[in-house]
């Protein structure tokens, strides 16, 4: 096993002669031993000549990831939390701690591919306005996998990942994902998604940590429009790619995933647009979740694969009775 932490030369420009790598690597990982373990070997043969660190925030595992790491990576700064504080908390608490020149997020149920690393390095040291830099993911069948985004209008919000959505105007969906732009070359978005984000000391230095209000989702898109507002570009950079897995955390947990990705999508509208307009998308969640709720109801009077039915009904009834009201509502 290659030792990461040996590869680090003392750097003369650092307080008290420490190191400084070119790369700190901050994962957040709750319960996915094996796609953890995945990711770090891919780190370990694929960092090519970059100094790089690599901080594990665990949230709470119960599956032996810390002790994977302990016996099989010891050369990972983990530090180890009691329970799940959510994804912007974690990274914030690794991002506090990494001393790199350039800080990579990087989800634990990805695989970093061949120069990948070093090509979004060299990409921001080549391009100093560009504060945040996404590289090409890929599904695990290696298909592209729809990564870019503009910022979501509030009509955007009533149809997007909602059942709505295939009776949304194709136009509004298509700008939504960036679908108008190339997929072969570098092209300046609003926001990426963050299963894999480069990013700079200087633009921390300057915007500060993700919003701890998001416990998951659109933590990154918050994130993103906070670095934009301060004059940085957000690069999507498809030379560099990552396979990434998708969702290996939180499908762990479908009703609290529903709850999460909701509350986040409210608190960011209730943020940048105002009451009023989220009060009009909460309403039309919740309608969504009724409706639904109805049509599982349904299927399983008539027999319909009961089980699932009846768990899916029990998860929207979760989902309703939480109101999706976010935090700072």
């Amino acid at each position: 096993m290659v030792n990461l932490a040996e590869q680090l030369s003392p750097d003369p420009d650092f307080p008290d002669g420490g190191v400084v790598p070119d790369l700190s690597i901050v994962i957040v990982s709750w319960n996915v031993c094996e796609y953890l373990r995945s990711c770090l070997s891919s780190i370990v043969y694929n960092q090519g000549d970059l100094e790089v660190e690599v901080i594990v925030v665990d949230n709470g595992s119960v599956d032996g990831s810390t002790q994977m790491i302990r016996d099989d990576y010891p050369w990972v700064k983990l530090l180890e939390c009691d329970e799940n504080i959510g994804f912007p908390k974690g990274n914030n608490i690794g991002l506090r701690a990494a001393i790199g020149r350039y800080l990579l997020l990087l989800n634990p149920d990805t695989k970093i591919i061949s120069d990948a690393l070093p090509q979004m390095v060299a990409y921001l040291k080549k391009n100093e306005e560009v504060g945040v830099v996404g590289g090409q993911l890929l599904n695990s069948d290696g298909t592209i996998q729809s990564s870019r985004r503009r910022f979501p209008s509030v009509a955007t919000a009533i149809f997007e990942s909602t059942w709505l959505q295939p009776y949304a105007p194709r136009g509004m969906i298509r700008r939504y994902y960036a679908e108008d732009l190339p997929l072969d070359s570098p092209v300046e978005v609003d926001w990426l998604v963050g299963a894999c984000l480069m990013t700079r000391q200087e633009v921390i230095a300057q915007i500060g940590y993700m919003d701890e209000a998001f416990f998951m989702y659109s933590e990154e898109l918050d994130w993103c429009r906070r670095i934009k507002e301060a004059g940085w570009r957000i690069i999507y950079l498809p030379e560099a790619q990552i396979i990434h897995h998708v969702g290996k955390s939180s499908e762990q947990a479908e009703t609290e995933r529903h709850v999460n990705f909701q509350r986040a999508k409210l608190r960011y509208f209730r943020k940048y647009h105002g009451r009023l307009p989220t009060d009009l998308i909460r309403i039309t969640l919740l309608l969504n979740y009724v409706w639904q709720l109805l049509l599982e109801v349904a299927k399983a009077l008539m027999g319909n694969r009961r089980p699932l039915r009846w768990q899916r009904v029990r998860a929207y009834w979760l989902v309703l009775r939480s109101g999706l009201k976010p935090a700072g509502y």
